[in-house]
């Protein structure tokens, strides 16, 4: 069941621009990611920990390429999504807006790296809200915010300084100009 979804979703990023490719798992994920570095130099990092699990910024790192934490400017960037719609729609919600900036504008090349357990059947609104339960929560807990969420495990829709949902990013197309791969992952990755 999971792979169909997997691939439906790869068809409508397909529809709706993005060059998109589906694995069954996340060392697959991780060999396309090194192939995708091997002509950059520099490496963008957006925190994703999806991207984390697969192991490749320490590789990367050996392999002589510079890592560029949260910034604009790089060869490659690499993020995933908080949430995917089935059909080709990425959600992507940030505190600052860098990372969603980073993905719009500045590198050469974007690379999200998208489990399964991102994705809705629904639309927007569901995105938005698998995000706002299933990933801000755990990641204001890993970066050690003072959210409600962060204590509770739920949203509050709060109005907390420390609040990392301040900026939603819909991609509904690619972006003009951006040269951007969506792999799908079948393996549960990141929140």
């Amino acid at each position: 069941m999971s792979e169909e979804l997997c691939k439906k979703a790869v068809e409508g990023l397909k529809k709706r621009g993005f060059e998109s490719v589906f694995v069954k798992t996340a060392a697959e994920a991780a060999e396309i990611v090194m192939k995708e570095a091997e002509s950059a130099e520099s490496v963008g990092w957006g925190g994703s920990e999806s991207v984390k699990a697969l192991g490749v910024r320490e590789r990367l790192a050996e392999a002589g390429k510079e890592i560029r934490d949260h910034e604009l400017v790089m060869d490659l960037f690499l993020l995933s999504a908080n949430a995917l719609t089935a059909d080709g729609r990425i959600v992507n919600i940030d505190g600052r807006g860098n990372r969603v900036a980073a993905s719009i504008a500045g590198p050469k090349r974007v690379v999200y790296v998208i489990g399964r357990n991102k994705i809705v059947e629904g639309g927007i609104d569901e995105a938005i809200a698998r995000i706002k339960r299933e990933a801000c929560p755990p990641n204001c807990r890993r970066l050690g915010k003072k959210t409600p969420c962060a204590a509770t495990g739920k949203c509050a829709d709060c109005d907390s300084p420390d609040r990392i949902c301040k900026v939603t990013a819909i991609f509904d197309r690619k972006p003009t100009g951006v040269s951007a791969l969506a792999i799908v992952v079948d393996e549960d990755l990141g929140y």
